[in-house]
């Protein structure tokens, strides 16, 4: 015979059987006829639905949601008598009608507008344009030109009511003709509006013109653009020169031969721009007098805390657009704090403080442990050690690695030894994957030593589209290849004059490449002068050259979509 052990009740279930019986017992009352519910829970099912109600009751059928037993009744607004309320049909508590329920609606949608301004009046304060970094979907109103985009475009899709036929099957003579205007730099202005545009030898040879670029190393197996990201499509491919050291140091003196020459055509003011596309980093140089400079700049994104300390032990110096943005809108809370212009609630007053204290203690940590000398206990409190602070300040570096917030700023002669610091940098090339080996991908609007000329691809499709009832004709133009900042405004030009200023062009952009459009934020003015006249002999259309010259402002966004509609622009961002 089996001892009883103590505690144990013959009663008991286990869980699911209990689950079981209570599904049993909820199903037994509703098939129950008369089954009418206690006066209990005929309230919690007509509860009053204000705003900040709640149930006072368990749920009063099965699957319903439970009543927060953190609730309290006396947080429920009561609403006040006569405001056109209905009784709920059990005669239990009454439940508000939709008016009331929109009239609480614009009772909060008030106070969130006011919230909302004081926010705002804090952010007019600023009125810094260094701190609009971001335009994310954004879109413009009707201008005459777009401003200057600095990313690489992958793929621009154009359409257009009108055909684009005249970009089809080039003769030899426009096709040579073409590159012959390319090299010679050759300028051509085109009239507004081309009644016949198939028959335009002009624009034919103006549009082949357009599509060249210049790049360097050229291994027709290998697709050397984009560069990030893109083993996947190289995996496979026959490297010759992955395990032969020789060739790997013949390619790679080549590739600084080039690279010298480049920087040379850019200190002359016979290159505007070019490209250093590396596996890891892209590097967007840029000749003086353009992006609202007066002094070479070079750019680079993404960056990581170990290329960093690299360039600063080869002494140079570069800045950080980001944290400098972020510094100077710390400072400028700062000084409204202290001056008193800012009076808001004291949520904002709080966020400026802790704003305030974020940028303070980037400056100098050491100074927050100065109260401790003033209270007389700095020998009682063990202070962090030396790794610890270093780790602390080190923290929001590392955090911001591979990420937009990166992006490097080189200006004046830094940039010759940044030059010389990319030459010599090991890792610079891969050294193992598919890319081992591969120099960085160098890209110029204009030619170089050691350059191959290559052009964009383009395609013209014609298709049909429904509209309401009827079909409508569609026709687009695709360009595909690494569309530089110079080929996507000639072709805007272009476009304009042959489907008479009415088209749209969808932008596909190499991502790595959209901080690129960031404001350098410089202190000098630009002498307009001399810059002019000497950047007008870098072969690029002065309408071209006009727009790069403007300072960025499209921040860490890129145009996403262009529409030219009465030869007027508009654009997302």
């Amino acid at each position: 015979m089996c001892s009883v052990v103590p505690g144990y009740s013959p009663g008991f279930k286990k869980p699911p059987e209990l689950l079981r019986l209570k599904r049993k017992r909820a199903r037994r009352s509703d098939a129950e006829p008369g089954h009418s519910p206690s006066a209990p829970a005929a309230a919690a099912a007509a509860a009053p639905c204000a705003l900040g109600g709640s149930a006072l009751s368990p749920r009063p059928y099965p699957g319903s949601r439970r009543r927060n037993p953190f609730s309290s009744l006396e947080n429920s607004p009561r609403p006040p008598p006569g405001t056109g309320q209905s009784l709920s049909p059990a005669g239990g508590a009454p439940s508000c009608s939709r008016a009331q329920f929109l009239n609480g609606l614009q009772d909060d949608k008030s106070i969130w507008k006011e919230e909302f301004s004081e926010a705002a009046s804090v952010d007019s304060l600023i009125n810094d344009p260094y701190l609009a970094v971001s335009n994310t979907d954004v879109s413009s109103s009707p201008s005459y030109e777009f401003p200057a985009d600095w990313s690489i475009k992958t793929r621009l899709l154009f359409t257009s009511s009108q055909s684009f036929a005249w970009a089809d099957h080039l003769k030899a003579q426009e096709e040579s003709l073409g590159y012959v205007q390319h090299c010679r730099g050759a300028l051509i202005n085109l009239p507004q509006s081309i009644q016949e545009p198939k028959l335009s030898t002009e624009l034919r040879c103006a549009f082949q013109q357009s599509l060249v670029y210049w790049l360097h190393p050229f291994l027709p197996w290998l697709k050397l653009f984009p560069r990030i990201g893109a083993d996947r499509k190289m995996t496979g491919k026959n490297n010759p020169w992955s395990y032969d050291e020789g060739l790997q140091q013949v390619l790679m003196s080549e590739w600084c031969l080039s690279f010298t020459s480049l920087y040379n055509l850019l200190r002359a003011k016979l290159c505007p721009y070019f490209y250093v596309c590396t596996y890891q980093f892209t590097v967007l140089f840029r000749a003086a007098g353009l992006a609202g400079s007066d002094v070479i700049t070079a750019l680079i994104s993404p960056t990581t805390r170990g290329l960093r300390e690299a360039m600063r032990n080869e002494g140079i110096e570069f800045l950080l657009p980001f944290q400098e943005v972020r510094k100077r809108k710390s400072n400028v809370l700062a000084s409204h704090l202290e001056t008193g212009l800012v009076s808001g609630s004291e949520t904002t007053g709080k966020d400026a403080e802790n704003e305030e204290g974020r940028g303070m203690s980037d400056v100098d940590d050491d100074e927050g442990f100065s109260w401790l000398e003033e209270m007389g206990v700095q020998d009682k409190i063990k202070k962090p050690d030396t790794i610890s602070i270093k780790l602390c300040k080190e923290r929001n570096e590392v955090q911001m690695d591979h990420k937009p917030e990166s992006v490097v700023l080189v200006k004046g002669t830094n940039t010759f030894t940044l030059l010389n610091f990319l030459i010599n940098c090991k890792s610079l090339v891969a050294a193992a994957g598919p890319q081992a080996g591969i120099p960085p991908t160098l890209l110029s609007p204009v030619a170089f030593r050691g350059a191959t000329m290559q052009t964009l691809k383009a395609r013209s499709i014609n298709v049909r589209t429904q509209v309401q009832s009827r079909y409508k004709d569609l026709f687009s133009l695709e360009i595909v290849g690494p569309v530089m900042p110079h080929s996507m405004h000639s072709l805007s030009m272009l476009l304009k004059s042959a489907q008479n200023g009415s088209y749209s062009a969808v932008c596909s952009t190499h991502d790595p490449t959209a901080v690129f459009n960031t404001s350098i934020g410089n202190e000098q003015s630009i002498k307009e002068e001399p810059h002019s006249k000497d950047l007008k002999k870098c072969g690029l259309h002065p309408n071209t050259l006009e727009q790069l010259t403007l300072s960025p402002t499209l921040g860490k966004s890129s145009i996403r979509l262009l529409e030219m509609n009465n030869y007027a622009y508009t654009w997302k961002a």
